[in-house]
């Protein structure tokens, strides 16, 4: 066996890829490959299954932000059909997301219901030139504390906007919408609660939980929401549903139509616009790599982009709000054996055949069971092994970690984006400082040497001659700012190899984002059969890519590239080799 080396200007693709290329749909890619009639069985199946799922989610997060549930069901048919049928992502599905509930219920309350499908409608243009101009890669420079920062933010704002419905409590006024006003007026209502409310809602997240530990693969949310619809009609409980707050759902959907489009209006709401398009797109493309990650294929960004702004756009023409990547139906896409974006447009079509067949029975359904639905999402959103593995990997991504999520919380999402992106960058600053200071030996940037100031062996051949064996080698600081880069060239070199050596040796610095991104290429090599070793890393590395759980058995470590080869050559050294890799079972914390 032998090895080749690569770096990521030789084998970073798409750099000179024709812009048909760049944004031809994964739709078109899919037929191109040969789309029979089982592709098609199969992705109905999962079309179904993803509308199971979303038909509950999205009147849920609609009422929660402040828009009808059929304004919901808008959303999520138009945007997904058109997600799937523009996208650059093959598993995408598109719809309302409970990340945009804080930003589409600020915007309800200042601009009203007009103002929101003007937001939305600008978002689709800004969505669509950020990805024209080919500016979806930066969007992956967010850090990693940032990202689950946020969206542990959210998930608490989610779930104290559900607490009036899920105790069926009686406001004096409005609902107030910061959490600091929210908690009182939530607490001074509290004589107020309303028995049947408060038991639907226990009764919806029961059943929930106990479907997803007794029967995983059931549609809990749906079966839960049914449940509590049929006791509400049968036992008449005193409880609010959907028919006694909106009157109902229509069955089918509206003419599409132009919102306002004075320059008055489109100044008003331009920062709601803005906020949309730059959460809408963090979401969508972290969306997509979540499917890459579970399915082994790659998403194109800057088409992805562009379909979501066509798909706010047509929202918007049909009263809809906010579309972007919903990270949780994708993934229910992917396990349902979707074959390739026929699913999500499939989707999007049985999401209209309900509002064509069971419209009427909406109407019973309890505002407390979609309440007790949007309580498991937050739960679900926030991702608790990332926080606590972010915990123990030192001061600085805890500070960026808890400054993002108490601006989510107590601010706003935009601010809490921007500042969580200037601490890690103040962070990377800083550790850079370090690295220079204590690694005088590894510069950033590589100089020339003469031959006779650098010792080498003896020239093996055979190290270049058969590619089963990569070795990448990273030189310089492997931080947020270049993970997406570096994280694109590995996923592409371990496609097309039985071996994947990473050196690290040139490396002065590794952040959490970095480490992230080799935590999920260790998880995808284990899966595909391709041996993952990294050399070369310094103590300090080494421990923070084994607090990120980038370890064996999925993992091999080696102290230099040599050695690394060595393993490869030889199983059963490396076997025993990777049996007795160090771990970090006590979860010690870089010093």
């Amino acid at each position: 066996m032998s090895a080749r080396s690569a770096t990521p200007s030789s084998t970073a693709s798409g750099q000179n890829a024709s812009f048909a290329e760049l944004f031809t749909p994964k739709l078109v890619t899919v037929l191109r490959e040969g789309y029979g009639w089982k592709n098609f069985k199969t992705d109905a199946v999962a079309g179904l299954t993803v509308a199971i799922v979303a038909l509950p989610l999205s009147m849920a997060i609609a009422i929660a932000s402040g828009a009808t549930p059929a304004q919901g069901l808008y959303t999520a048919a138009v945007g997904g059909f058109l997600v799937s049928l523009l996208g650059g992502s093959r598993f995408q599905i598109g719809g309302p997301a409970g990340a945009f509930i804080v930003l589409v219920s600020a915007t309800v309350a200042q601009h009203g219901m007009d103002g929101l499908i003007l937001a939305t409608f600008l978002s689709g243009l800004m969505l669509a030139l950020v990805g024209f101009l080919r500016l979806g890669t930066f969007i992956k420079f967010i850090p990693f504390p940032v990202t689950v920062g946020f969206t542990a933010g959210i998930a608490i704002i989610i779930f104290a906007s559900q607490v009036k419905e899920l105790l069926g409590l009686t406001l004096p006024g409005p609902e107030p919408g910061p959490l600091l006003e929210k908690i009182p007026a939530l607490w001074s209502a509290v004589p107020t609660l309303t028995p049947a409310a408060l038991a639907i809602s226990l009764g919806t997240v029961a059943v929930i939980l106990g479907l997803r530990k007794i029967r995983p693969h059931w549609p809990g949310m749906l079966i839960a929401v049914a449940l509590a619809a049929l006791a509400t009609a049968l036992f008449s409980l005193p409880a609010a549903t959907i028919g006694s707050r909106f009157g109902g759902i229509p069955s089918v959907l509206p003419a599409p139509t132009l919102p306002e489009l004075s320059a008055e209006k489109i100044i008003a709401v331009l920062p709601a616009a803005l906020a949309f398009t730059l959460l809408g797109a963090i979401e969508s493309l972290l969306s997509a790599v979540v499917a890459d990650g579970m399915t082994g294929r790659r998403h194109r960004s800057n088409c992805e982009l562009v379909a979501q702004g066509a798909a706010n756009v047509g929202s918007a023409l049909f009263g809809g709000f906010c579309v972007t990547g919903t990270i949780a139906r994708t993934a229910t896409n992917v396990r349902s054996g979707a074959h390739g974006p026929v699913s999500g447009m499939l989707h999007a079509l049985f999401i209209l055949l309900f509002m064509a067949v069971a419209a009427p029975l909406a109407a019973y359904i309890p505002l407390a069971a979609l309440a007790g639905v949007l309580a498991v999402v937050s739960w679900n959103m926030i991702e608790k092994q990332a926080v606590a593995v972010l915990f123990r990997s030192g001061w600085g991504d805890v500070a960026v970690l808890s400054a993002t999520f108490l601006l989510t919380i107590f601010r706003d999402l935009t601010e809490a984006i921007i500042v969580g992106f200037a601490l890690g960058s103040v962070l990377f600053i800083h550790r850079m400082s370090q690295a220079t200071a204590v690694e005088t030996h590894t510069p950033f940037v590589g100089e020339d040497m003469a031959d006779s100031a650098q010792p080498r062996g003896e020239y093996d051949e055979a190290l270049a001659a058969n590619p089963e064996i990569v070795v990448y080698r990273i030189t310089g600081a492997f931080f947020f700012g270049a993970a997406a880069s570096i994280g694109s060239v590995l996923d592409r070199i371990q496609d097309t190899h039985k071996a994947l050596v990473v050196d690290f040796a040139g490396v002065p610095f590794l952040d959490s984002t970095g480490a992230n991104v080799m935590e999920g290429l260790a998880r995808k090599a284990h899966r595909r059969g391709v041996r993952l070793v990294v050399a070369g890393a310094n103590p300090d590395i080494r421990r923070a890519l084994l607090t990120h759980g980038v370890r064996p058995p999925e993992v091999a470590f080696a102290a230099t590239l040599a050695d690394a080869l060595t393993q490869l050559r030889e199983p059963a050294a490396a076997a025993a080799s990777t049996g007795h890799a160090p771990s970090c079972s006590s979860g010690t914390a870089p010093s």
